[in-house]
């Protein structure tokens, strides 16, 4: 079923065929972006060769001469592989942003080139044939079992089951590492939020559930730019994972830490005290647990720090990192925490740098 939706086109450039090749054009026309040249059309003629497959006369690894790609396929095909090679772009929507520049820079630097943080030939050699940039998933009836409708109040959290997703589209998106908003565009017919079971759903090829990363060495935290990034026994970068810092400078942490605790799916402890500010916090007068699960405040991973009520975690709101700060904490998109999370132990040092 998946290879009746999707084909290898352009530079490797996985796309929607059948309904959902003219929808995805749809969609695209109406979020304002240029359609997107589909296999067979004038941005994409295939050669014909010897052995080619007897279905459609192609090879399996057809040649073809393409105009140059545009912006949103352009951007959507760096996005997704540098997240692939841990270099997180944040949310992918095929929308060149501050946190794709920096995601790009970070790659660059790795590779001891120039770091322009732009499309520039270097990248263009390395990242201008990636293949399966996009993919599709089948919706299955496990997907919908562990929704919930979201609770509003604070006490409603603590007597939740779980903090767990509210929505399909918000489930799929964090899997995929995506925005919402992208998978609607990318399959504007299906019945959002919740499209039933069996229905093909196409994604960013991000999933990085089963991903492998090196353990790190150290970490650093850069403040002014607003990212973490991960070092390896040979100081060799090996992630970059954009973050949310203190609103308040003055509760932003300076010099070095070590890691003090790692806890995947952690719960919460809301105390009033440190809500003074909220309306509903003035009638609770103990504090309260909240449950585990995605749209727990911290997320799914929780690393704390030396400092004492410092700490790296996940979010319910991840399209908010590097847009909104944070009390104190450095919040991170909540695949990104877990990835983080999988790669240091207790101990490990951590410095804060500046940019200036």
């Amino acid at each position: 079923m998946i290879q009746a939706y999707l084909k290898l086109w352009m530079c490797g450039f996985a796309v929607v065929t059948c309904v959902a090749a003219s929808s995805f054009a749809q969609s695209a026309r109406n979020a304002g972006e240029p359609p997107i040249k589909y296999w067979g059309s004038s941005a994409v003629e295939p050669v014909r060769r010897p052995g080619a497959d007897s279905t459609n006369g192609i090879s399996s690894a057809p040649v073809v001469r393409a105009q140059p790609v545009r912006k949103f396929e352009q951007t959507l095909m760096l996005q997704v592989e540098l997240d692939r090679l841990g270099f997180s772009p944040g949310c992918i929507d095929g929308r060149w942003g501050s946190q794709t520049t920096e995601a790009l820079r970070a790659w660059q630097r790795q590779q001891g080139v120039r770091e322009s943080g732009v499309w520039d030939a270097a990248v263009s050699n390395t990242f201008g044939s990636v293949s399966n940039v996009l993919t599709a998933y089948v919706v299955t009836t496990n997907d919908a079992s562990d929704l919930l409708p979201p609770p509003k109040t604070w006490i409603e959290k603590s007597e939740a089951p779980a903090m767990a997703y509210a929505t399909l589209r918000e489930k799929l998106a964090e899997k995929f590492h995506a925005k919402e908003a992208l998978l609607e565009q990318l399959n504007p017919k299906l019945a959002w939020p919740d499209p039933p079971a069996g229905s093909v759903v196409i994604v960013p090829g991000a999933d990085s559930s089963q991903e492998r990363m090196p353990k790190a060495s150290r970490l650093e935290v850069n403040i002014d730019r607003k990212f973490i990034e991960a070092f390896d026994g040979q100081d060799r970068l090996i992630a970059h994972f954009p973050c949310s810092i203190a609103q308040k400078v003055e509760k932003r942490p300076r010099g070095e830490t070590k890691i003090a605790v790692v806890a995947p799916h952690p719960n919460y402890t809301f105390d009033p005290e440190l809500f003074a500010n909220e309306p509903e916090a003035a009638s609770i007068h103990s504090k309260l647990i909240i449950p585990p699960g995605p749209n727990n405040p911290v997320g799914v991973a929780w690393i704390g720090l030396e400092l004492p009520g410092y700490g790296m975690h996940g979010t319910p709101k991840p399209e908010d990192i590097g847009h909104t700060e944070s009390h104190g904490c450095f919040r991170l998109h909540n695949w990104n925490a877990l990835r983080l999370l999988k790669i240091v132990t207790v101990g490990l040092p951590v410095t804060m740098v500046r940019s200036d």
